[in-house]
Parts: C-alpha cells; structure tokens; sequence
C-alpha cells in the first residue's frame, strides 16, 4: 500500500486513480493523519463467481423431489 500527502494526490488526482484502478491501495494523508484509503474498484462478477466456488465447493446436494416418510398435508 502506497501512503501520499493530499497536495501530491490532489495534484497528480489521475495518476493515483489510476494506480488504485490497476489494483494498489493508496492510503492519503494530512499532517500525518488518515484522510482516506483509496482502493480498486469490485469486480462484483468475479466476487460472485469465486462466493459460487466457495460453495460449491461446501454444499451438500440432496434429492429434493422423491417422497419422503412422513405424512403432512399442504392445505392445513
């Protein structure tokens, strides 16, 4: 992670947005103090893509359609 002052990302704004874009996390400064965290943008596809590995990795798949034992009955 990169730590900048807030004149140098003010004065260089694209470039540090770019930066963050390609996937580093800047992290800008005043007098020492945390102003903010810049950070690359979610790829909310592939977020889900690796939450469906995850579990599919983990799930446990049953047959949901045969009968089962025991009586109920819907209408109640």
């Amino acid at each position: 992670m990169q730590t900048i002052n807030i004149s140098e990302f003010r004065a260089n704004l694209l470039k540090y947005l770019e930066i963050a874009n390609s996937g580093e996390q800047i992290s800008v400064t005043s007098n020492g103090k945390l102003l903010a965290t810049i950070t690359p943008p979610e790829n909310k596809r592939e977020q889900a893509k690796k939450q469906l590995d995850t579990l599919a990795t983990n799930a446990k798949i049953h047959d949901i359609t045969s009968p089962i034992d025991a009586d109920w009955d819907a209408l109640t």
